[in-house]
């Protein structure tokens, strides 16, 4: 840990320039500004505990800075250093600052930038959707790969950078920030009942298998456009519907495949559930022929934006079909005026009428 450059360079940064992004009872986040060796100055986001934090709050703090410390990922959030207690100083972990927030708020504000231009929230397409679900796929089969559960897997606990990058973040302590989505089942901590499999739920268990469902239910929130899951329906009313094995309803206009991904998520038996490897398989494939069709949409656009081709009726198509066609034969020409009618048009031929009946000799 470089936490003696941080001691150094943060403290003052804080002091300086810093802006609250978050608080809680137990931590608060600021973006503050950091000073490297090289003299390079870089925005960086410091989570802080609290003074008035209890001794549970500092161990969650020192094992969060202990997980985060072994993981480097491009879609796992990197933690760059931390400041130890010392002094009146309280301790401080020191992250990549992601511009744009959480993964929750950004999908939830996609309908405020239809009509407010001002906003410097990305305007996500379906391409960019499927992009933010691999993304997550990606760090979480990074994670898998390490034996490491992350147990509050949400797209609250995903943060947001330009691209849009998506990285997995906060591994102990976002609890705090979004209490609503969390609940107390015996006296026990508080628990993201709406995103926990149904083993987690009973026995409060988290396995890797446990992951897999929560991220049935972040793609569920990416396609609903950051909604919570079972909304209208009270945390002990979320824990008798996962109990009683009733999912979540897929969001309209959401994809097949990302149906199929869901429903393979959520299976019961955790060693019938789908794994991140392959879901990253799936997903890979489904991103690459997203892109090819946005492409030829684009292409499409293009040609019907294009000048307008020459006039000329030969080089017309030329252009479209590369060869010429044939052109029709020529009308004939009508000599006799008295074959038309006074408008123009031409008279029906008189014909001599056919008896078609004839009496039969007697």
């Amino acid at each position: 840990m470089r936490s003696k450059i941080f001691r150094q360079h943060v403290t003052k940064s804080i002091i300086r320039s810093s802006h609250r992004i978050v608080t809680s009872d137990k931590i608060f986040i600021i973006s503050g500004e950091y000073t490297s060796e090289s003299s390079k100055v870089e925005i960086v986001a410091i989570k802080v505990l609290k003074e008035n934090a209890s001794k549970e709050a500092e161990d969650d703090f020192l094992r969060e800075v202990e997980i985060m410390s072994a993981f480097r990922h491009p879609n796992i959030l990197s933690l760059l250093g931390v400041v130890p207690r010392e002094g009146t100083l309280n301790p401080m972990m020191v992250f990549e600052f992601m511009y744009h927030g959480d993964l929750a708020e950004v999908l939830r504000s996609q309908k405020k930038t239809c009509y407010d231009e001002k906003t410097d929230v990305p305007m996500l397409s379906r391409a960019h959707l499927l992009h933010i679900a691999l993304q997550i796929a990606r760090g979480m089969s990074y994670l898998a790969a390490q034996r490491f559960v992350h147990r509050d897997l949400a797209c609250r606990n995903c943060l947001v950078s330009q691209g849009p990058v998506v990285k997995i973040a906060d591994f102990g302590m976002s609890r705090d920030v979004y209490t609503c989505d969390y609940y107390k089942i015996g006296g026990s901590r508080l628990l993201p009942v709406r995103w926990m499999s149904p083993e987690s739920v009973v026995y409060g268990r988290f396995t890797l298998e446990s992951d897999i469902w929560s991220y049935g239910v972040i793609l569920w929130e990416i396609y609903s456009y950051g909604k919570q899951p079972y909304y209208g329906h009270t945390n002990e009313e979320v824990v008798k519907l996962v109990l009683d094995g009733i999912m979540l309803i897929p969001p309209t206009d959401c994809p097949s495949f990302i149906c199929d991904l869901m429903k393979n998520c959520w299976k019961t038996e955790p060693r019938d559930r789908i794994r991140f490897i392959s879901i990253c398989d799936k997903l890979e494939v489904a991103y690459e022929n997203c892109e090819a069709s946005d492409h030829m949409i684009e292409d499409e656009d293009k040609v019907k934006h294009s000048p307008e081709p020459p006039t000329d009726s030969k080089e017309k198509h030329q252009l479209f079909f590369g060869k010429t066609l044939p052109r029709p034969p020529p009308m004939p020409l009508i000599l006799h005026e008295d074959l038309l009618d006074p408008e123009g048009y031409l008279l029906a031929k008189k014909m001599e009428p056919v008896h078609y009946l004839e009496t039969l000799p007697g």
